[in-house]
């Protein structure tokens, strides 16, 4: 398969990966930085796109580009990273291979292009400027210089406020030649180590603004205003870094710009860079013979495999697949191999060359937990092959003809091999399709269904699908917890009673059991939740779990995440317990111990509920920033000595995200023919997020 090798540091270079994924290239991304992760958005949830963070020096480049062989090598940094560029130069030199440089849209045709760069996409609103005109307009408010060094230069033959939007990179240049610090106001992003640089090079907290853009003219003009600047620094960036946005606002205010020009570069566009692979795709086609066809079958009977893949297998020249599936295709007369393991698979194709024409049979389809993911991956790492994907029909689909039901609405599941919140996805939807392990499987699912109050469920069985032997029952859990049935089997769940969860939160306290143990009150509850600001694939940690009421209200939040209350008390967790069956969620998992010892082996977390730290917060602080630096916490505190704690906290630590708010909350109370407001003690409810 082929594989491209992109360095980059700007939105084209996440353009064109996504570009030649869709061509069927493998394509491995290099950004310097968590941010950089961040700009390739959804491009690296792609199977084709591996994304590769750290900055790299040339021997480190040189290796990479020397670890395979590489398709091609794009440079797609940011026109400003010339030392990056020179470096990629470099380390493809040495390894004897071509590089392409991908230049901005901007940087192509520069001197002569008539063509206008809008803002419209973003800003409808916006009158469509080119970036010549709008610098024609403001001439007279604009400096030109050819680096840093120039623009510290000129900035000191000057007097007033200084607003530096050019990073954190060459940061220490202007600290250290700017004559009177006071005058530097610094936008960089809001990482906590560009904020402890800033820190370290002297920069008070008056000076130093964390945001993410592009931003919007007005928000640039608002900054300017409000810093008081007499002056924007900025480099001559692409209009997708916000530059347009910038002149304007200096324009509005007053402020002079001085501008970094761009670097003189030479390079490719993307079309053609597009089209120089292409040709070169074209090239390489022509010299590879060889193929492997990926292909499901289906549920296995020979009857309900697609021509298409009937077809595949008729012309080539070895089937591998497990048994089950080489049964399905004996009666076409073609070497086989019973291989299943991925690894095996690859080692097997790797030494039998002269193999061209393979095609390796999944069962099921393709594209729904099928091993067929896993195995085209790895084809990417071996020699190079041409890949073709061919899908079956799916269990689903003939499952639920079979019932006469249809299955648009069917959240689609699978616990082979796998945990998955069936109980908390049947509530949310009322059914659900789910692939099992068997008969152990069929059994479990019963028996789980049975322990959450779920025993009027229907069921549906089907086993040996497609085949002469298949079988379809259906019943109640009660009735399949001694299923023995052999074969492979699916499952659908329906229950149309009244067992919608609410999409909010907000469970009454009445309905949890409590006896004498602490529990966050239901309104405090509900703000404390809503500053968590779940995802429903969220994996939550519950410290001091009390009752767990957090916990229950998290777990039917994030019905296809994870939640974990870690409780030290043992009446307490009897009480989660019963309270996790009580409110039926099965993706609750109560862990007796105390924190931070108790977090270790647990799966990563997302999200922290801290309803009681022991005189530990700093400790529980520590272990889960180490998990996951970004996890956003929210703490409950009643006690001033508790809040002075964690006041401290604050202090010590840098944070995106900070928030405190006191909740305080009356209740109504019947005394005789009168109803009396009731005060709860008040609670801070704090957020915190590196």
């Amino acid at each position: 398969m082929r594989e491209i090798l992109i360095f980059s540091g700007t939105s084209e270079g996440r353009v064109l990966a996504g570009k030649l994924a869709e061509r069927g290239f493998f394509v491995t991304v290099c950004v310097a930085t968590d941010y950089g992760q961040e700009v390739m958005g959804q491009e690296q949830k792609n199977p084709f796109v591996q994304v590769r963070i750290g900055r790299m020096d040339v021997m480190q480049m040189e290796q990479l580009i020397g670890s395979k062989p590489w398709y091609a090598v794009v440079d797609a940094t940011h026109p400003f990273a010339e030392e990056v560029t020179k470096n990629i130069r470099k380390a493809c030199a040495n390894q004897k291979k071509h590089m392409l440089r991908l230049l901005r849209k901007e940087e192509v045709g520069q001197e002569d292009s008539k063509e206008t760069e809008c803002s419209e996409r973003d800003h409808p609103e916006t009158e469509c400027h080119t970036i010549e005109n709008l610098q024609k307009e403001v001439q007279d408010k604009v400096v030109y210089v050819n680096s840093t060094a120039e623009a510290v230069s000129y900035l000191n033959q000057t007097t007033g406020r200084i607003f530096l939007t050019t990073g954190s990179k060459e940061l220490e240049e202007y600290i250290k030649g700017i004559r009177d610090n006071s005058r530097l106001y610094v936008r960089i992003l809001p990482i906590g180590a560009e904020v402890d640089r800033c820190r370290r090079l002297g920069l008070k907290g008056r000076q130093i603004i964390c945001m993410q853009g592009p931003f919007r003219e007005e928000l640039n003009a608002a900054m300017l205003c409000q810093i008081g600047a007499s002056f924007l620094v900025t480099k001559e960036t692409s209009n997708a870094g916000g530059f347009l946005e910038k002149l304007k606002a200096a324009e509005q205010t007053g402020a002079q710009a001085v501008i970094i020009r761009r670097p003189k570069e030479h390079g490719y566009s993307m079309e053609e860079v597009l089209d120089r692979l292409g040709m070169e795709e074209k090239l390489e086609s022509q010299k590879r013979k060889r193929s492997v066809t990926l292909a499901g079958i289906g549920m296995g009977n020979p009857s309900n495999m697609t021509k298409e893949v009937y077809d595949a297998c008729e012309n080539s020249d070895l089937i591998i697949g497990a048994a089950r599936m080489l049964e399905t295709v004996k009666y076409i007369e073609k070497p086989m191999k019973n291989l299943y393991r991925c690894e095996e698979v690859i080692q097997f194709l790797e030494e039998h060359p002269n193999y061209q024409q393979v095609v390796v049979l999944l069962s099921g389809d393709i594209g729904f937990y099928s091993g067929a993911k896993k195995l085209l991956q790895a084809l990417a790492q071996a020699e190079s092959y041409q890949i073709r994907l061919l899908s079956a029909v799916p269990s689903v689909a003939y499952f639920a003809s079979r019932l006469g039901m249809c299955w648009e609405d069917l959240p689609l599941c699978s616990v082979h091999g796998r945990r998955q919140n069936l109980v908390g996805i049947l509530k949310q939807y009322g059914r659900l399709f789910t692939l099992t392990d068997g008969a152990k499987g069929v059994q479990r699912i019963s028996r789980e269904l049975l322990e959450y109050g779920f025993a009027e469920t229907e069921m549906y069985v089907g086993c040996q699908l497609s085949y002469p032997e298949e079988e379809i029952q259906k019943g109640t859990p009660g009735q399949f917890l001694g299923y023995s049935r052999a074969g492979v089997c699916v499952v659908i769940l329906s229950h149309r009673g009244n067992v919608q969860a609410p999409v909010t939160h907000g469970i009454p306290d009445k309905e949890f059991l409590r006896d004498n143990v602490p529990m966050t009150k239901e309104e405090v509850r509900s703000v404390s939740l809503s500053k968590l600001a779940l995802t429903r694939e969220a994996v939550v940690y519950d410290i001091g779990s009390g009752t767990g009421s957090i916990a229950v209200e998290c777990a039917r939040q994030a019905i296809f995440g994870n939640v974990y209350a870690i409780e030290k008390n043992s009446k307490a967790l009897e009480l989660i317990k019963k309270n996790q069956y009580r409110h039926q969620v099965q993706n609750l998992e109560v862990i007796p111990g105390e924190a931070p010892q108790a977090l270790w082996g647990l799966k990563t977390p997302t999200h922290a509920f801290i309803g009681g730290g022991g005189g530990k917060l700093n400790d529980i602080a520590e272990v889960l920033w180490k998990k996951n630096p970004g996890i956003r916490m929210v703490l409950n505190v009643v006690s001033l000595e508790t809040l002075k704690e964690v006041m401290e906290l604050m202090e010590q630590h840098t944070f995106s995200h900070k928030e405190v708010v006191q909740v305080s909350v009356a209740k109504a109370r019947e005394l005789g023919r009168h109803q009396l407001m009731m005060g709860q003690n008040p609670v801070y409810v704090i957020t915190l997020q590196k």
